[in-house]
């Protein structure tokens, strides 16, 4: 499967962090626990991050990445996505962290900004989505 449906829609929503996997230079993952959120219109999965840092610089050398899902009420319930980053963009990168922060948070404005950093978002393009559901 690679379409996001809706329990995936849900698990993305939700106030769940996401465990973000890219691979360093020697092949290696690499993990960090982020905000996620995701695009409607294009069916892609975005994270927030700045520029120069390890993920970032991952990605763009080798844009494959895994990201895991799930439910903070019920981590039975989860998602495991693997794709590429097909695009990085920090156009309107600095409005989605404060969006971000009003969905983790609860704060309008993202308490983090720094004028020394530049915001850039990460479009990630699924291509294997597996989703758990507990039994019902």
């Amino acid at each position: 499967m690679n379409e996001i449906t809706e329990p995936v829609i849900k698990l993305l929503e939700g106030k769940n962090f996401a465990f973000f996997s890219t691979l360093m230079k020697d092949g290696s993952p690499q993990i960090t626990p982020v905000w996620i959120d995701w695009d409607k219109n294009t069916n892609t999965i975005l994270i927030n991050t700045a520029k120069g840092r390890l993920k970032q610089e991952n990605i763009s050398r080798d844009p494959r990445v895994a990201v895991s899902v799930a439910d903070s009420n019920n981590p039975y319930e989860m998602v495991t996505i693997r794709g590429k980053v097909i695009e990085q963009n920090t156009d309107g990168a600095i409005e989605h962290a404060d969006k971000l922060a009003k969905k983790y948070m609860g704060i309008d404005k993202y308490p983090y900004h720094s004028p020394s950093e530049k915001r850039i978002i990460l479009k990630i393009k699924p291509e294997k989505i597996y989703l758990q559901q507990p039994p019902k």
